[in-house]
């Protein structure tokens, strides 16, 4: 790490400046309650749905056997964060619905504080950017955008794409790529053609999927840094690596993300429902960055389990 002038803030002190105030996971809390800093952590990836397929329909593309579990709503998923003290959680269109982001809305609203949302919009659609305006009034603070095989090599000469990004960068919500190891090169593409752009990468841009840590996916992932405004989510452990609690064998990919970015361009997230699922559970994933993993200090576990997310999706 580099060295820093004697009245420069540390990462570690940046961290440490963050400020609690107070919420609870019920219905009710005060609308405006992500603009005040608050104890308890931020769960920065959560997919919900409800089997209530009548009022919620699911996109063509998916039948009721896909939703495995069958159901995940909030209330399921308090049942597993709260224990473990997350009080507040960025909840991410499932693509069940597609773009249909309805069921994410109304618990957001139902639950006015505790969420917020990453929606997922059609990039190819000539109004995206107005459908983008629409759903930041709704608690939506970013946009996923999802690779499937090999298609993320045309994002980067895509109209459609650089209508999202251009939208993304004048509006300031965050672009949320899903990606492969192999696609960090073209979301780098796309930071140089729209500097300024927030761009979050979820679960380490899947690097450690096969059971390996590829290197050259993971210096490029480590690249991406120079771009200021690019942050990456320390999350589904379950998936990555050996894809077994303790997660340990995770910290040295951990440790190479942090000397890139830094704390404050890191935040832990669960995954859930997937990281619940058969003999998985919720503690011992934020127990890593909680407990476990001694290079961080407790501002750093601050800024990586509330208070990146904090500033990115509750401000």
């Amino acid at each position: 790490m580099s060295s820093r002038k004697k009245r420069t803030l540390s990462r570690r002190e940046f961290g440490a400046l963050a400020v609690a105030g107070a919420v609870s996971l019920t219905a009710g809390s005060p609308a405006n309650a992500g603009n005040s800093k608050r104890p308890g952590w931020i769960d920065a990836h959560v997919h919900v749905w409800t089997p209530d397929t009548k009022r919620y329909p699911l996109d063509k593309n998916f039948t009721v056997k896909d939703m495995q579990p069958k159901s995940f709503t909030p209330e399921e998923l308090f049942a597993h964060c709260k224990p473990s003290g997350v009080e507040r959680v960025v909840l991410i269109q499932m693509s069940f619905y597609r773009f249909d982001n309805s069921y994410m809305l109304d618990m957001i609203a139902k639950y006015p504080g505790v969420f917020s949302g990453v929606g997922i919009v059609d990039h190819r659609r000539n109004d995206v950017s107005c459908k983008m305006k629409q759903l930041a009034e709704k608690g939506v603070r970013g946009f996923r955008i999802h690779s499937h095989g090999d298609d993320a090599k045309n994002w980067v000469d895509d109209e459609g794409m650089a209508n999202l990004w251009k939208a993304a960068r004048e509006q300031n919500p965050a672009v949320c790529p899903l990606i492969n190891p192999q696609d960090v090169k073209y979301i780098d593409a796309l930071c140089q053609k729209f500097p300024g752009t927030k761009v979050v990468i979820d679960h380490f841009a899947r690097i450690g999927l096969s059971g390996k840590f590829e290197k050259g996916p993971l210096d490029a992932l480590c690249r991406l840094a120079r771009f200021p405004t690019t942050y990456v989510k320390t999350s589904a452990f379950y998936a990555l690596g050996k894809k077994k609690a303790p997660y340990l064998d995770l910290i040295p990919l951990i440790k190479r993300v942090y000397e890139a970015y830094g704390p404050q361009r890191l935040m832990w997230a669960s995954d859930c429902p997937y990281q619940v699922q058969g003999n998985y559970s919720y503690d011992p994933a934020i127990a890593l960055i909680r407990d476990r993993i001694d290079f961080l200090s407790e501002a750093d576990r601050q800024e990586m389990l509330r208070g990146t997310a904090e500033r990115l999706f509750f401000a």
